[in-house]
């Protein structure tokens, strides 16, 4: 039977996440920290940490001097994603417009109807859904 976690967050030792790259890491960490609310835990030229205010999950953004925007939609020889993120909301059409006034870009190419596929200021996808 596994062991029951510390009541204190930072004390735990389950954290995990996910690592973007970029080439502005104060840039990147201000969008998705605006975006959705998260605190920025701490942040340098090299990287971020982000905060989700709960569990033990960040989300990391590590400076890459050699970043390569991936191509939305996807393009035979030409820089694929190789992750995206996905977030849930109540109003797609609010949530798009905040992520447009935060410096996120809105491709033509649009998938599905209850989903937005946006670009993030390094050029990551990142979905928007109800």
């Amino acid at each position: 039977m596994p062991e029951n976690p510390p009541a204190d967050r930072s004390a735990r030792h389950d954290w995990w996440g996910v690592v973007l790259d970029a080439p502005d890491v104060a840039v990147l960490a201000r969008f998705y920290s605006e975006l959705r609310g998260w605190a920025i835990w701490k942040q340098d030229e090299t990287g971020a940490a982000l905060d989700l205010g709960e569990g033990v999950a960040y989300l990391s953004i590590q400076y890459n001097p050699d970043y390569v925007r991936p191509t939305w939609p996807p393009a035979p020889g030409r820089q694929q994603m190789m992750v995206h993120l996905d977030f849930e909301v109540t109003d797609l059409e609010a949530a798009v417009a905040h992520a447009l006034r935060l410096g996120a870009e809105l491709p033509g190419h649009q998938p599905q109807e209850n989903v937005r596929v946006l670009l993030d200021p390094a050029g990551h996808p990142f979905c928007l859904y109800t």
